[in-house]
């Protein structure tokens, strides 16, 4: 169900982005001489409130004189949200059609008891909110279905689906909770074997050409099967290990080398820069930040691009500007591609996705809890971020690189400061180019600027080797230990900026459903990303976090320029709306319950002719249409 006081989906609230207001003027913000860190006074709380202007988004249009490019990426981004919901399915038809014209394929066997739980959890169905299933799943339809089967079961952790009950002989936390899950969904999933990711890093690095052979493969078996030719049952598999058991897997050499750089760019086509630019030897030195590396998924120095964003094969400095890409905590890497489960990845590491277990679980210490609908206006207009200094192992010679350490500098009033003035050099961060125009950095108060909001820092220093109070011996000079943060108290200021720790960051979905508004920078793919727009739902942020002061800028605004606080209330809100209606726990079961339909046909010895046809043999009319859609 819709939580009460949400507008409809239908609403003039998803339409007005298209349409284009006048400015609104606010009283500009005056700047007095405050400490380096901005006091954090107790803030009232309250129920969140619509934006006030709820029939206007109150930003320029690009064309119109004095635009700023974050007033194009927003209207870009409403344009774009209006379309997605346009192609919303209303029926099990419609439904059934949309995946035909978008797959290529019938829709598995069991989509209409899909499509039956989808609705009766109040679901908004617009098919690509599956997109990553089919790319996830899309390569293992070029290979062969008795190897992808004994893979699965021959995995140590896995969980295994027989006669619509899972079961896992492994008492491992995260498969407690994923198990939790698949038993919420069971008795509509096939039999089969879902083998999971222990780790938070992803493990899966099968090389570009040969995902291009499997994609070409797999591409060749893509039809619509006349209706009466199509098998609608899934095929049954005996006791788990008690199968295929004559066929012969590859053997999977572990790789456990780091930098993790090189097992990552070889999922990168042979011609991308990631895969022709040298390789790093050193790290014991300020990274080399190419913000020109951007512009593929940028306009004007700001994210358009933000699926793009995440890629690192068009990146090639980000070989030195990411904690995992440089020291992961762990690796184990395997060129094998096998059905391997788990909550979240690179864009080039071949896992199937599932929601990670710490959405599912919801535990207040990532969520924030029921307290987080704060009122905008009652919000510190502040920048709060507190967290570990995660992201890989790192050490006296690599630090520098690692993304945390390099966002939490570029927020320190003080380094920022003496970097500005000449005073220092920095050590892991570059001043924004001139592209960005910013106004404090003109005056030469952008590290004063920076102290006026700012209230980021780490809770740990995750030494190496640890010491017992949480610092750093050999980072001491650059960064304070503070103190802890609870989510919950977070939410009590406008601005939350979510990064990536060792994998992606379990905060994000609590950041979505609050009354804050998160900044998003990450290099990981989950399974909700073809569900949220960004600069309608989220702001975007590259991982080179350059454009970090311009997007502060532009919503807070400096001395006599005003600010766009109501854009980034309206963004805060929507979000939060948003996440209520898609990104729910009910949504989760049902984005996991059309991959495992999915999963189950690939597995399947008759995959090629498995389908759901049951609107066509009904109505023998459907099925002349089928030559008419794009495939």
């Amino acid at each position: 169900m819709l939580a009460p006081g949400f507008r409809t989906r239908r609403s003039s609230s998803f339409i007005r982005f298209g349409a284009l207001a006048a400015l609104v003027l606010f009283a500009f913000w005056s700047f007095s001489n405050r400490s380096p860190a901005p006091s954090l006074l107790p803030i009232q709380k309250s129920q969140p409130a619509a934006a006030d202007g709820a029939d206007s988004f109150p930003v320029k249009a690009a064309d119109q004189p004095g635009a700023h490019p974050i007033d194009k990426l927003i209207n870009d981004g409403g344009k774009r949200y209006k379309d997605i919901l346009s192609r919303e399915s209303h029926t099990l038809e419609e439904a059934a059609q949309a995946y035909r014209k978008r797959r290529g394929r019938h829709p598995p066997p069991g989509f209409d008891k899909w499509w039956d739980f989808a609705k009766q959890n109040n679901a908004i169905v617009v098919e690509e909110f599956w997109d990553q299933v089919y790319h996830d799943i899309d390569p293992f339809w070029g290979v062969p279905q008795p190897i992808i089967r004994k893979e699965a079961y021959s995995f140590e952790m896995s969980i295994h689906i027989r006669n619509g009950k899972a079961n896992s002989t492994s008492d491992w936390f995260w498969t407690l909770i994923w198990l939790d899950m698949i038993r919420s969904i069971e008795h509509m999933v096939p039999d089969l074997d879902m083998p999971l990711n222990a780790m938070d890093e992803p493990r899966l690095v099968v090389p570009w050409e040969d995902i291009d052979g499997y994609m070409t493969k797999g591409a060749a078996s893509r039809s619509l099967w006349p209706a009466k030719e199509v098998v609608s049952e899934f095929q049954k598999l005996p006791t788990a290990g008690r199968h295929d058991r004559d066929v012969r897997i590859p053997f999977k050499r572990w790789e456990k080398t780091s930098p993790y750089w090189p097992i990552a760019r070889r999922g990168c086509p042979p011609d991308s820069p990631a895969r022709q630019a040298p390789l790093k030897e050193s790290f014991n030195h300020p990274p080399e930040i190419d913000i020109s590396n951007a512009e593929k998924h940028s306009f004007a120095g700001y994210v358009s691009n933000f699926t793009l964003s995440s890629e690192i094969c068009h990146q090639p400095d980000l070989q030195g500007l990411n904690g995992l890409l440089i020291n992961p905590i762990s690796v184990s890497s395997t060129k094998v591609l096998f059905p391997m489960f788990g909550g979240s990845k690179l864009a080039i590491n071949n896992e199937i996705l599932l929601p990670p277990p710490i959405y599912w679980k919801g535990e207040d210490r990532f969520t924030g809890g029921e307290d987080n609908d704060v009122e905008w206006q009652n919000k510190g207009n502040t920048v709060v971020w507190r967290g570990v200094a995660t992201g890989g192992k790192n050490k006296p010679e690599n630090w520098r690189g690692f993304h945390r350490h390099r966002f939490v500098s570029m927020l320190n009033q003080t380094k920022v400061s003496a970097v500005e003035h000449g005073k220092e050099k920095p050590e892991n961060f570059v001043l924004p180019s001139e592209q960005y125009h910013l106004h404090a950095q003109a005056d030469g108060r952008l590290g004063e600027w920076v102290g006026e909001w700012s209230e980021v820092g780490f809770v740990d220093l995750m030494c190496s080797p640890s010491e017992e109070d949480g610092r750093c011996w050999y980072t001491d000079h650059y960064f304070a230990k503070v103190d802890g943060m609870d989510m919950h108290e977070q939410f009590d200021y406008k601005y939350v900026p979510d990064i990536d720790g060792n994998s992606f960051s379990g905060r994000y979905l609590g950041f979505l459903n609050s009354t804050s508004l998160p900044i998003k920078a990450t290099l990981f793919r989950e399974w909700h990303d073809s569900r949220l727009v960004p600069w309608v739902h989220f702001v975007p942020m590259d991982n080179r976090f350059q454009d970090f002061y311009g997007i502060m800028e532009y919503f807070r605004g400096y001395g006599e320029t005003s600010g766009h606080d109501k854009a980034a209330q309206r963004i805060a809100l929507e979000g939060k709306e948003w996440a209520n209606k898609v990104l729910r726990k009910e949504d989760m079961q049902i984005y996991v319950l059309r991959l495992l339909l999915e999963y189950g046909r690939v597995i399947a010895d008759d995959r090629d002719k498995m389908g759901w046809v049951d609107d066509a043999l009904k109505d023998p009319s459907i099925e002349k249409t089928w030559s008419k859609l794009k495939i």
